[in-house]
């Protein structure tokens, strides 16, 4: 497992993260969501030894990463699919970096089969694509046959084939008591994805639980209520304690509170006509964006919309555009 214990990492004035505590668990997959700027990458490079903390500590299997001998063996990585030698094949790459780990050469062989990268082995790294780059990135990151999996967004440039395979990838190893800790943007592929999830906003822990109860437990979760009675019923269901708030879409009735069986009753007992009556799930998005939206560093306005359709219509080009939105 992972244990991060009162982590903290300042540079010079800044403190990118701040007394985070969690625990990354074998058997399950879990997701590290976090606006940009949000301390993930920082805190994913103290794990991996590659940032010294300020304060605190982050344990791998008991140890800090720099004191385990064989450490592919017990952790593998990707952070970065570039970070391959251009000049090598996808093969030698894999044999250099198992070597400096005293791992079985025949391992190289098994990666790149289970990568689906065993047909361009021996290709030059400077010729893949992004997608392929990812590919050789994960087969890196199991070539010591590690307990411990870190992925840093791995699903860029992989097409939808790729996608569905690391998903389905990261969901097997974890079934095979590894802990898969995922950092990622794509919110819904993390929804399907992890079991865990765990948010930072501006260097701090924000959520640390299991996902399906971080997206039931959103306020965006809600009823909605179509009937020709809509502002009685408003007015009944406020009266129970419900939160309501009319739709700008014909009137429907937003409703946060009352289970939407007790929705019904209500109605019923009052003699009032329901047409609709659907449970609105919240997603992880949509979760996530509630939980976060304080803590967005960087946030853009777009261009002002008195500027968009006449400049664009004259010609002008985006800069352009863009430079008189700032100016006004």
């Amino acid at each position: 497992m992972i244990e991060v214990r009162g982590l903290t990492k300042r540079y010079g004035a800044t403190v990118a993260v701040e007394d985070l505590t969690f625990t990354v668990e074998p058997g399950r997959v879990t997701g590290f969501l976090g606006p940009n700027g949000a301390g993930k990458s920082t805190t994913i490079r103290m794990i991996l030894g590659l940032d010294a903390p300020s304060a605190g500590r982050a344990l791998v299997d008991g140890r800090a990463y720099r004191d385990l001998d064989r450490p592919l063996c017990v952790v593998g990585a990707l952070l970065d699919a570039g970070a391959g030698h251009g000049g090598r094949s996808a093969y030698n790459h894999l044999a250099s970096v198992a070597a400096s780990n005293d791992i079985p050469r025949r391992r190289v062989g098994e990666v790149l089969e289970l990568t689906g990268l065993s047909d361009v082995a021996r290709h030059r790294v400077r010729t893949f694509s992004l997608g392929m780059r990812q590919r050789l990135g994960v087969a890196c990151a199991l070539l010591g046959d590690p307990g411990v999996l870190v992925f840093d967004e791995p699903v860029n440039g992989l097409d939808p084939d790729g996608i569905r395979w690391i998903r389905t990838l990261m969901r097997d190893l974890a079934a095979q008591g590894r802990a898969v800790f995922v950092s990622s943007h794509l919110m819904s592929e993390m929804a399907l994805t992890a079991d865990h999830v765990i948010v930072l906003g501006k260097g701090r822990l924000i959520v640390d639980t299991d996902m399906a109860e971080f997206v039931r437990g959103s306020s965006r979760t809600h009823v909605l209520v179509r009937s020709p009675h809509g502002a009685e019923l408003a007015r009944l269901l406020t009266a129970e304690g419900a939160t309501v708030v009319t739709e700008p879409d014909g009137g429907a009735l937003s409703v946060v509170g009352p289970a939407y069986s007790r929705i019904g009753e209500i109605a019923a007992a009052h003699g009032l006509v329901i047409h609709e009556l659907a449970v609105h799930e919240a997603s992880l998005e949509e979760a996530y964006l509630a939980i976060t939206e304080e803590s967005v560093e960087y946030r853009a306005d777009g261009i002002p919309a008195d500027l968009r359709r006449d400049d664009i219509e004259h010609g002008d080009t985006r800069g352009d555009i863009a430079e008189r939105g700032a100016r006004s």
